[in-house]
């Protein structure tokens, strides 16, 4: 069974008002938001109607209001569903007794039952529509001409100048002049370009350059909290000027280097700023896609340290609007709920920049919100479905910002539910044919011969295909036993085992980059290369963590595309590959590509190479052209570029076309859920292989023990000797002890690690179980002696150390 995918969406979601007037067109980037796997489209209603809807649903969106409103008396007159306004938080400001810049935020939540937030459409450039539309999609300039720059006034003062004010105002006590230049520096837009372009002559309308002093802004910015807090005051104040002004056109590339600097401003990661930043990331979020793209782009260049502070302020005002330790601090969240969807759209700006670098600025788990593990997060995934980008904001349509293991919440009770439609579709059936039910019919039942392992598995998947989604069972026949994991976990191994084994012919492993790539050569049958997918799709609905070592290429691909497409005729499996995909599976052929590109002499003449590659299979050396008539095409300096790129896909996606299709079918006929656009490459190989990052700490903790107790002599030495372990020394313990060197995506409590006392000799080495995740452990007599035998123990296990 698989999905399907479905038409793309085509309504595009409302952004509330901007200030003063409406959104501009064009104000979302498309191509970053995760395409919805259905959205309800209004196409079919009659346009009275329509309008209608759309109607109400403004009124419900609190306007920002203009400096004229303000002036009028307050912003909050006659708005339905008003908040505390500009004016009134100056009043609150002055009224704190707490320094600004001394305040915490709260780090203890707590954790009530909420509903979800509303909406702005998506710009999460870095996740893959169904389509899997590129972040290099960017356009590099927008066609639209530049509004006219004002005129910015003269402002001379120097960051050296700067911070000898500074250290004068510290000696003397007098901060007169700080405190002139922060309340002139931040009073508008336009003084904030005054102080901080580096040219003010120069219009700087370019996406690489933001024509901004860097440097100038982090001095100013890294010394205002540890200013008087009237100082720190009057750049708030000034803050609240700028983002008053009422706009009448479209913004300036001054007005957008404003937004960019005040995003940077340290003092909102302090809560008694949040009206004031929530009001600054709104009017960020509503600007016009061509604007979006000019803070991307510029966003690149900003310090690691300043980028990650970024981020991490945005997301701590994501988590506490959700659970705020001290709720009377903020609006009730019906009065401000765009304040979440507005953070996240900034977000996801960030998001794109960091997808813009290779290596990228910060991982991309730092962009992970681990609080929204704690939100429903069932309901985000149902919004999402049912709603798509349309009408109701779901962190669903930011993918990036929710962690790997809530990922794994959102699929498995997913598959849950698939499993649970199936099994109950299998019990009404018995009963409406009046048989009597069985238990079994709930359960994938697996009945496999030890002597015909790989056969019997391809023949029972294959007659069971619309059982897939069920819970696994695992039998192997003329063996008593129950299946309570441990058989399942058994079955995983030794097929994995197996089937990887060089002398399988479906898999070569290579010793460079210590993974494993399908084999090219050709055959009558690919089923069993559909046999090794959908193992893989099994290990991941029933959390087992599986011993392959495929290269990030292959979740590129597996997720190429995330859905099942309609059209069966449609290519499967085939990404964009560059040279880099290859250096992580044959890095020798790699770097001798690499070295092709950057040699210096005649490429023609000197490599008398075609457009031809040649590959042995079974002993007989074939050609392949890689273009038409390519055997007659020179590789010369001029088209050499096409030539690696050529090589490379044919190495990665043509050459084992067949294979891979095979491969994706199979996986995606066991993981087929909407869910699967959700993750990334990398996620996919977590959730499949478990991460690589290891916390024996964490492991010590959570382990359990049979014989032995925690505070026994015994077992104080051993993790002793394996807290003092190497690296290396603790992935081969790991994965003598349970069958792979990587920890479940759920911790090292997830392992299930269990110690037991070997009643045998002492002279004897460890042994595992690894289908149990259990060590049995003789009680050495000294630390000594347990730390050598642990470690003869676990350098010469063979394979996965079955017993």
């Amino acid at each position: 069974m698989s999905l399907q995918s479905p038409p793309a969406a085509t309504a595009a979601a409302e952004l509330p008002p901007g200030p003063g007037k409406g959104l501009p067109p064009g104000a979302e980037l498309s191509q970053g938001s995760t395409a919805p796997p259905s959205a309800e489209e209004g196409g079919e209603e009659e346009e009275g109607e329509e309008e209608g809807e759309k109607e109400k649903e403004r009124e419900k969106l609190p306007p920002i209001p203009s400096a004229s409103t303000a002036a009028a008396g307050g912003l909050e007159g006659g708005a339905k569903n008003q908040f505390s306004t500009f004016s009134n938080f100056i009043t609150t400001i002055n009224q704190k007794k707490e320094g600004i810049g001394n305040r915490n935020s709260p780090t203890q939540l707590v954790i009530p039952n909420i509903k979800t937030v509303r909406d702005l459409p998506p710009i999460c450039l870095d996740v893959r529509q169904k389509q899997r539309m590129s972040i290099d999609t960017l356009p590099q300039e927008p066609k639209a001409p530049f509004p006219p720059e004002p005129s910015l006034p003269i402002r001379t003062k120097t960051v050296k100048d700067f911070q000898d004010d500074v250290e004068k105002s510290k000696a003397s006590g007098d901060w007169k002049a700080v405190h002139y230049f922060y309340s002139t520096t931040f009073d508008s837009f336009l003084e904030i370009n005054a102080a901080f372009k580096k040219d003010t002559s120069s219009p700087f309308n370019t996406i690489e350059d933001s024509g901004i002093d860097a440097k100038f802004v982090d001095v100013v910015y890294d010394a205002l909290l540890n200013t008087p807090q009237d100082v720190q005051k009057s750049v708030l104040k000034g803050i609240i000027n700028g983002l008053l002004q009422e706009w009448t056109g479209p913004r300036t590339k001054d007005d957008l280097r404003a937004y960019y600097i005040l995003l940077q401003n340290p003092q909102f990661s302090n809560t008694s700023t949040y009206v004031i930043y929530a009001h600054l990331l709104r009017q960020i979020a509503a600007l016009t896609e061509a604007d979006h793209h000019f803070l991307v782009h510029w966003s690149k260049k900003i310090s690691q340290r300043r980028f990650k502070q970024v981020v991490d302020r945005l997301l701590q005002f994501i988590s506490l609007r959700l659970f705020p330790a001290k709720p009377e601090e903020f609006p009730p969240m019906v009065k401000c709920n765009w304040w979440i969807p507005s953070a996240t759209k900034v977000l996801a700006l960030f998001n794109a920049a960091n997808s813009l670098i290779s290596p990228p600025i910060i991982s991309y788990t730092d962009f992970y919100n681990s609080t929204l593990d704690h939100i429903d997060l069932m309901e985000e995934y149902h919004n999402w479905q049912c709603y798509g980008n349309s009408h109701r904001f779901s962190f669903c349509q930011y993918p990036f910002i929710i962690s790997i293991a809530a990922k794994k919440v959102i699929i498995q009770r997913d598959s849950e539910q698939q499993m649970i439609s199936i099994a109950r579709q299998s019990l009404v059936d018995k009963v409406s044919r009046r048989q009597k039910p069985d238990m079994n019919m709930l359960f994938l039942n697996v009945k496999v011969r030890r002597t015909h392992l790989v056969s019997d598995s391809l023949d029972e998947l294959a007659r069971k295909r619309a059982d897939l989604k069920k819970k696994l069972k695992v039998t192997f026949v003329g063996e008593a036993g129950l299946d309570m994991g441990g058989l399942t976990k058994e079955w995983f191994l030794l097929l994995i085992r197996q089937i990887f084994h060089p002398d399988y012919g479906m898999f070569t492993y290579h010793k460079d980059s210590h993974c494993h790539w399908f084999s090219s050569f050709k055959c009558d049958n690919y089923s069993e290369f559909r046999l090794v997918g959908a193992l893989m799709g099994l290990a991941v609905y029933n959390s087992i963590a599986l011993d392959i070592r495929f290269p990030p290429c292959c979740y590129k691909k597996l997720l190429s595309p995330p859905i099942v497409p309609c059209d069966h005729n449609t290519l499967v499996g085939i990404c964009d590959v560059t040279l880099d995909d290859l250096f992580q599976i044959m890095p020798e052929l790699a770097h001798g590509l690499n070295e092709l590109l950057s040699y210096e002499g005649n490429v023609e003449e000197d490599f008398y190479s075609t457009f031809q590659v040649f590959q042995e299979e079974f002993g007989v050396i074939k050609s392949y052209n890689l273009k038409p008539n390519g055997d007659k095409i020179p590789v010369t300096n001029q088209n050499r570029k096409e030539y690696v790129q050529l090589y490379v896909d044919f190495l990665l996606n043509k050459s084992i076309y067949k294979q891979f299709a095979a491969f994706y079918y199979g996986f995606h006929s066991v993981c087929a859920s909407y869910a699967l656009l959700l993750l990334r490459p990398e996620e996919v190989e977590i959730l499949v292989c478990g991460s690589p990052e290891l916390d024996m700490s964490a492991l010590q903790r959570s382990t359990q023990y049979e014989g032995y107790q925690k505070t026994d002599l015994t077992i104080r030495y051993f993790w002793d000797v394996v807290l003092g372990f190497s690296l290396d020394l603790q992935k081969k313990l790991l994965h003598f002890a349970t069958g792979s060197d990587r920890v479940p995506v759920g911790g090292m409590a997830d392992l299930n690690f269990k110690i037991s006392k070997s009643e045998t000799s002492t002279n004897w080495l460890p042994v595992a179980h690894t289908c149990f995740n259990q060590l049995c452990l003789p009680p050495y007599k000294n630390k000594k002696e347990l730390k050598q035998k642990l470690i003869i123990g676990i350098s010469n296990a063979e394979g996965f150390g079955l017993e």
